[in-house]
């Protein structure tokens, strides 16, 4: 296995949340194999889309804009201090004891012109990666991210 980087923080859409953005920070995530996030609002929603990765560069290219968001805002699971969109499609990462797979690329959201008209077009390329679980675990702040394979 091969080490990318770090876990800098986990966001999770709790069910009773009015709005799902931006994410709320919480301690853990409890990935569930077949179900999704453990109480996420989207969990049995789409399975290949069940868990959002993203690289801290995309909110770096929000903060050259002169935007300036909190972690969570852009819809993410999972912030990584690696840059995800490096990796393809169908690459497995095993973060702690769970295992997800990269399903496919975000599509460009204009609800994150809530925040700024600007915005969904400045983070088009680095909006996240969609996921779906292999493999039951707990991933939080500070676990290491690697490739499996």
């Amino acid at each position: 296995m091969k080490l990318l980087g770090k876990v800098l923080g986990t966001y999770s859409a709790n069910k009773d949340s009015k709005s799902s953005m931006p994410r709320p920070k919480v301690d853990f995530l409890n990935l569930i194999e077949n179900y999704g996030i453990e109480n996420d609002k989207f969990a049995q929603k789409d399975l290949d889309k069940t868990v959002m990765i993203l690289g801290i560069n995309s909110y770096d290219k929000s903060y050259e804009h002169n935007i300036s968001l909190e972690f969570g805002s852009l819809g993410e699971n999972i912030l990584f201090d690696f840059n995800p969109h490096d990796l393809e499609v169908g690459t497995i990462l095993k973060i702690n004891n769970a295992e997800i797979e990269i399903t496919e690329k975000c599509t460009i959201c204009n609800h994150l012109s809530i925040f700024d008209k600007k915005l969904p077009k400045i983070v088009k390329d680095c909006r996240g990666l969609y996921c779906k679980i292999l493999k039951n675990g707990t991933i939080e702040k500070d676990n290491d991210v690697y490739i499996k394979g």
